[in-house]
């Protein structure tokens, strides 16, 4: 199972003591409102959250755009959910990808 070394890249400006904080909100936000991921290619992911978790989304995905810069969130809400599209340049795939990874391990948990 990947931690947060595996994802939280030397570029990023969180301070480390708050690394594995935000670790814990990104898991418990898949646990407890994501729906699907899919990967449409290898710099993208696309998630499907439950409505209700609007705010925590749109928090959590500032703050982490905030700290780390080369993500891109782009938040959709919709009727029956919300949609973000994260986007990484190509250097950042591996970050990407440990990302996708814990999302998988935590979805519908």
């Amino acid at each position: 199972m990947s931690d947060e070394r595996d994802w939280v890249p030397a570029s990023c400006t969180l301070p480390t003591p708050e690394r594995p904080l935000r670790v814990v909100e990104f898991d418990e936000l898949f646990a407890t409102a994501l729906r699907r991921q899919e990967r449409p290619d290898a710099t993208r992911l696309r998630w499907t959250f439950d409505p209700t978790a609007e705010g925590r989304v749109r928090d959590l995905t500032t703050r982490e755009s905030g700290c780390c810069g080369f993500f891109t969130f782009t938040v959709a809400p919709a009727t029956d959910h919300v949609e973000v599209r994260v986007e990484v340049p190509s250097a950042q795939v591996v970050v990407l990808d440990a990302l996708a990874a814990r999302a998988a391990a935590r979805i519908g948990r």
